[in-house]
């Protein structure tokens, strides 16, 4: 059975949703659960009935979100870090927290440890597309600035992810920049273009829109310029299920359109939704670790736990591995 960390207390509501989570998850799949944090908090909120799927591991500190990732180290005392160990020392197959994303990102990469070959981890998302589908876009923020050779790693990472976990025999690989022809881009781009070139699955350069139409399946691109399109993407998304709410009211001609649409907003409103994806993998960690948001609720910890089954049961790992043993020597060839 697979034996999955959770951080119980690393979110911004406490314990409860956390809980309330990993008894969603539990009721209609089956797994370890090891909750990690304050027994006295967490035991009550488990049913009795879930006893014999639940581990309890007393922690006795939180890692708060004003704290510094690099502090994460000396809090071994904390959720996350007790969590993290558990992987560690392969008495789980993952880990999922809603805590302190940098803390889970340094102690990931500090103490599991990075795949053969892997430069730097990188957070990978899904954005909704028109194509009623989803494209994974990384890096999202683990990574503020990169190389060339970084980028091109990521699209490998994304790759192996869209075959294993999305079921894309020939993913789309592209990458960010600010217009699709080849002079288009940043030094740093253009580079990390001439690396992907050697892809054969590379089609080239992605405008911002293009990740929403459908006509790519993986966006490379630095952490910075990845957190800015998540953080956009989520914002417009809520902006617009608000605008049509308002609008919707001022008229009765709109209220009547909207219960004949009613269908239609629901799908819409669920492709946008976070709580559908639940967390963001950390891509390139020598095991599953997925990265949830502060603010999730029972049912994206649900979720969060649902990938992380799925990606710990996968040969991702391995894909990125033997992947990147292949292209150790792109960068001379490309004479870079």
């Amino acid at each position: 059975m697979t034996k999955i960390a959770i951080d119980a207390m690393g979110g911004d509501f406490g314990c409860e949703p956390i809980v309330a989570g990993v008894i969603e998850a539990l009721k209609e799949r089956k797994f370890h659960a090891f909750l990690v944090g304050d027994e006295k908090l967490v035991r009550p909120l488990v049913p009795k009935e879930f006893g014999e799927f639940v581990t309890y591991v007393q922690a006795d500190e939180i890692f708060e979100m004003k704290e510094g990732a690099t502090d994460a180290l000396k809090k071994k005392e904390s959720s996350i870090y007790k969590a993290i160990e558990l992987v560690r020392n392969k008495e789980c197959n993952a880990v999922v927290s809603a805590g302190h994303s940098g803390a889970t990102m340094s102690l990931a990469t500090l103490r599991i440890g990075r795949l053969k070959n892997v430069i730097r981890p990188a957070i990978a998302t899904l954005m909704p597309n028109s194509q009623d589908k989803r494209t994974l876009v990384l890096d999202v923020g683990a990574n503020v600035d990169c190389k060339a050779e970084h980028l091109f790693q990521f699209a490998i990472m994304g790759e192996a992810y869209a075959k294993a976990i999305m079921g894309i025999e020939k993913p789309r690989l592209s990458i960010l920049s600010n217009g699709e022809e080849d002079s288009k881009g940043d030094e740093v781009t253009k580079e990390a273009r001439n690396l992907l070139k050697n892809l054969k699955n590379f089609v080239g350069n992605a405008e911002g829109s293009n990740i929403f139409d459908g006509s790519v399946d993986v966006v490379t691109c630095d952490g910075f310029m990845g957190n800015i399109v998540l953080k956009t993407a989520e914002g417009v998304a809520g902006a617009m299920n608000k605008l049509i709410k308002k609008e919707v009211k001022k008229s009765p001609v709109a209220i009547a359109g909207a219960v004949l649409m009613n269908k239609v907003f629901k799908i819409v409103k669920k492709s946008t939704d976070y709580d559908e994806y639940g967390g963001a993998p950390l891509l390139g960690i020598k095991d599953c670790v997925i990265i949830s948001h502060g603010k999730s609720t029972p049912k994206a910890v649900k979720n969060a736990i649902f990938q992380a089954l799925k990606f710990s049961n996968s040969t991702i790992d391995k894909m990125i591995e033997d992947e990147l043993a292949k292209f150790t020597d792109i960068k001379n060839k490309a004479k870079l």
